[in-house]
């Protein structure tokens, strides 16, 4: 297995070692502070900014299965709405602890990534991405149909208890924090996944299956190991959102949030955790900017912000720098070289 780990690090070396653990923990850091700083300096939009970290969190999960493997999907948001309906779902029947609610989103996200997952990485390409779409309006119809379960087109209202004292009020303060310590514990999971020799295949799949396959590593329950962690994530990030809005409707389950969650990655970055979440905090921001500005034609300047990363920045907002500074240090370096060659 060792030569086979050492075969896969030739294709591509993943950033590892001491170097490697101080980046991840000053991404931590860095999510950290942010955190603390939003509290004192957004005391009024916590509920805002909560929403904003629970889309993070799906947005890390699709992280994982598009950016670390390559797997296209349009049908994230099924996992999300499995996690947010199942934690609302047993809340109505009596289950009424907040932590036991996001841990159930998590284990029925887990699943509903496996039982998907066994379907979507059966295909790749084109097929792919139909089945999960496909399969994203099949989760849509069912929740729909099953008014007596879902509440339908109404919604499920969820009402959990305090957590150890602090109640769910309207200013979201309970809310926030719970989703920043969830988030930089998905955060610090995400990283340790990817760093890892099982994380390292999934990247080696990505770049080259065949040859994989020729060093007698199966693809596919690699594959359904990683979508079944995507799932969890997104799971956790539904009833994370459930818990903190107090209701779960059909936009959980819609192909927009998908769609949204998709461009969210491709904005920011697809193949960094950075990339993921500074997409998010980019795309929610100028959503709720740009719509409280301009509510009918906001779309417009979304399709404009994402024309000219797509042109200019294929590698998303995060490789800003390592494409802004070269070019600031042209001039300067032409002024050395004409000083040097008189």
């Amino acid at each position: 297995m060792i030569s086979k780990i050492l075969a896969l690090n030739a294709m591509e070396s993943p950033k590892s070692g001491a170097g490697a653990f101080t980046r991840d923990l000053s991404v931590l850091s860095i999510v950290a502070v942010s955190g603390v700083a939003a509290w004192f300096v957004f005391p009024l939009d916590l509920p805002f900014l909560t929403r904003m970290i629970t889309t993070g969190l799906l947005v890390l999960s699709l992280f994982l299965v598009l950016g670390q493997c390559g797997i296209a999907t349009l049908g994230h948001a099924a996992l999300y709405g499995m996690g947010a309906y199942a934690a609302a779902i047993s809340c109505s029947h009596g289950v009424l602890n907040p932590v036991v609610l996001l841990f159930i989103g998590l284990f029925a996200g887990a699943i509903a990534g496996v039982l998907t997952g066994v379907i979507i990485v059966s295909a790749s390409g084109l097929p792919q991405l139909v089945l999960s779409i496909a399969l994203l309006q099949l989760f849509y119809e069912l929740a729909n149909r099953l008014r007596w379960l879902t509440g339908g087109s109404d919604g499920l209202p969820i009402t959990p208890d305090p957590l150890l004292g602090f109640a769910w009020d309207l200013q979201g303060r309970t809310g926030f924090v719970v989703a920043l310590l969830t988030l930089l514990v998905c955060l610090a999971v995400v990283l340790a996944v990817i760093r890892s020799p099982f994380g390292l295949v999934c990247r080696a799949i990505k770049v080259d299956p065949t040859r994989v396959r020729s060093l007698g590593i199966e693809i596919r329950p690699a594959l359904l190991k990683m979508y079944g962690i995507s799932g969890s994530i997104a799971g956790l990030a539904g009833a994370l959102s459930a818990v903190t809005n107090g209701i779960v409707g059909l936009e959980a389950l819609s192909f927009e949030l998908s769609a949204k969650v998709l461009v969210m990655l491709v904005l920011g970055g697809v193949t960094s955790v950075a990339g993921a979440l500074f997409g998010t905090v980019v795309f929610v921001s100028f959503e709720h900017l740009v719509a409280i500005a301009n509510p009918f034609h906001w779309f417009t300047f979304l399709g404009v912000l994402l024309v000219v990363v797509a042109r200019f920045l294929p590698n998303g907002l995060i490789s800003l720098p390592s494409v802004v500074m070269p070019a600031l240090r042209k001039p300067e370096r032409r002024r050395r070289d004409a000083r040097a060659a008189s």
